[in-house]
C-alpha cells in the first residue's frame, strides 16, 4: 500500500495554494495523466468529481469526494473507482516570510495485486512528476521566485 507526507515550503499564500489544489476542474490541463474531470457537484465546503487517469491504453475513473477547509486544509476522500481505498490531505500554514508551509500526505491501495506491485514499483517517480506539477502550475498561476503578499492574488 503506497503511503507518502511531505512538507514544502512555497512561495505564494495559503489562499492561493487553496485555490489552485480547491480547483479539481483545471487538473486536466496540467496535472500529468489526468486526461478528463468532471464536477459533479460543488459548494464552498465540498466538490465530488469524476478522473479519468490514463496511462497509454489503460484508462480508470475515479470519483472523490473533497472536503475544503478554506483556507488552511483540503481533504480527498475515495468514492469509487479502482482502488480500495484513498486518503489524501494538503495543508497549508502561512510562514513568516509571507510563503507557505504545505504539508502533503496520501495513502492508498489498489484491489488488484498486479496494480499494486505496478504502483509500488513506479509510485516514488509518479509522485513527484505529480507534486512538481502542482508546483509548476503555481509558479504559471502566480509567478516565481518571491513570497506573495497576504491578499494578493
Amino acid at each position: 500500500m503506497p503511503r507518502h507526507s511531505e512538507t514544502k515550503h512555497l512561495p505564494y499564500t495559503p489562499d492561493q495554494l487553496f485555490e489552485m489544489v480547491a480547483d479539481v476542474g483545471r487538473y486536466d490541463e496540467f496535472l500529468p495523466w489526468v486526461t478528463a474531470v468532471r464536477v459533479r457537484s460543488s459548494s464552498e465546503t465540498e466538490l465530488l468529481a469524476d478522473l479519468i487517469v490514463g496511462f497509454g491504453a489503460f484508462k480508470e475513473r475515479f470519483t472523490s469526494r473533497v472536503l475544503k477547509e478554506r483556507p488552511r486544509r483540503i481533504l480527498v476522500d475515495y468514492v469509487e473507482g479502482p482502488l480500495k481505498y484513498l486518503k489524501n490531505e494538503w495543508r497549508f500554514e502561512p510562514a513568516g516570510d509571507g510563503g507557505t508551509e504545505v504539508h502533503f500526505s496520501v495513502d492508498f491501495a489498489f484491489r488488484s495485486r498486479v496494480f499494486e506491485t505496478l504502483a509500488g514499483a513506479m509510485f516514488d517517480r509518479a509522485l513527484r512528476k505529480m507534486t512538481g506539477a502542482f508546483e509548476a502550475r503555481a509558479a504559471a498561476l502566480y509567478g516565481a521566485g518571491t513570497p506573495a503578499k497576504a491578499g494578493v492574488q
